[in-house]
């Protein structure tokens, strides 16, 4: 029987691509926004039927309710959920876009993987026995790692706080104002998770491989071998790789400059038919999240690309201008009827089974 128990194991099972699929489980799904603290009390009142006791038993109730009815409780949840977003102010996100402009360097400064607090322990804390030495990165090492961590994460919180207010300003855009996982909001009813990101460097060097080409960063170190183009070799391979990058933009040698063109060719090619057909990205992408945060949710990828400097493309989380350009262009131009050509299916090295989402990705490249 399809009620809302039904639904449930559908969201809790990562199967939002049939949740999304019927009015019922829209309807569902639209409830779940509203469905955390006071919110759900709001429209319980404005509704006026009767309340009963505790967050969940609310939230079935209601939708046992509603149900009766889904075209007209589409209508009522819509209006609530307009009702009660927060749109940044003009004043407001100019002074955010101020704010994200004043951050001159992204640097993570580790290999976190999401976890500080496992990469201190892992760095500092079980390497070193010496509480002198363990003092010393105190006042050194230590604080330039929590720094970067804090600033780009700042950076990325307030930038998706920026994107988001783009997306949620146009009409056709319905906000999930709960803040429920798997769900930033709805385009046309189509509920979506927002990505944010960059093109990624695995997925890179899976195309090189699949070219018959070497890493990026064996490219690099072969030729500087052969060009006699010194380098440290100890460090992060992302510090090792930035060091040869800049020794061969030193360079007088053509050769230096032609390897750094061919990485850079490739990217740009690799680039242009992701924005052309981005469907093998869109897996990738869903194949190569991480295992702590793995989902199936409907996800929409904003993906950002600097084509002068593929490392300065985070900037472009700030540029207000180009961003709401292409959001606006293509929300403008989204239409549920074509949902079925936005099917993924895909597996993960941690799960069991094939998921199925429905997903796009747009692009701002500069």
């Amino acid at each position: 029987m399809i009620d809302f128990d039904f639904f449930k194991r559908l969201f809790d099972s990562d199967n939002l691509a049939e949740l999304t699929q019927t009015t019922e489980g829209l309807l569902w799904l639209k409830l779940k926004s509203i469905s955390r603290g006071t919110i759900l009390d709001e429209f319980y009142a404005q509704l006026n039927v009767p309340s009963v006791k505790g967050t969940a038993q609310k939230f079935k109730s209601l939708y046992e309710i509603l149900l009766e009815n889904p075209q007209e409780a589409h209508l009522q949840i819509d209006v609530f959920i307009r009702q009660k977003t927060a749109l940044l102010s003009v004043e407001r996100e100019n002074s955010l876009v101020s704010e994200l402009y004043r951050v001159q360097h992204f640097d993570w400064g580790g290999d976190y993987k999401n976890a500080l607090d496992k990469y201190l322990i892992d760095t500092y804390v079980k390497e070193y026995p010496s509480y002198e030495t363990i003092n010393r990165m105190l006042e050194t090492e230590i604080p330039r790692a929590v720094y970067g961590y804090v600033i780009c994460s700042w950076y990325n919180h307030w930038s998706t706080i920026l994107i988001e207010n783009i997306f949620k300003k146009h009409p056709k855009v319905l906000p999930a104002v709960g803040n429920v996982k798997k769900v930033d909001f709805f385009i046309d009813n189509i509920p979506f998770d927002l990505k944010v990101t960059y093109l990624p460097t695995n997925f890179v060097e899976m195309c090189r491989k699949q070219e018959g080409l070497k890493s990026e960063f064996s490219h690099l170190k072969s030729t500087a071998k052969i060009l006699n183009i010194a380098y440290g070799s100890d460090g992060r391979q992302k510090d090792v790789f930035a060091e040869i990058v800049a020794r061969f933009k030193d360079s007088a040698l053509p050769e230096a400059h032609m390897a750094l063109k061919e990485i850079t060719d490739f990217r740009k090619n690799l680039a242009k038919q992701c924005v052309k057909n981005p469907r093998k990205l869109i897996q990738n992408l869903y194949e190569e999240q991480g295992e702590m945060r793995f989902d199936a949710s409907n996800r929409l990828f904003l993906i950002l690309i600097d084509t002068a400097d593929f490392d300065a493309s985070w900037k472009l989380k700030r540029n207000i201008d180009a961003l709401t350009t292409t959001i606006n262009t293509y929300v403008d131009a989204f239409d549920s009827r074509n949902i079925d050509k936005m099917a993924v299916s895909f597996s993960h090295k941690a799960k069991n089974g094939v998921f199925t989402a429905f997903s796009d990705a747009l692009f701002v490249v500069k």
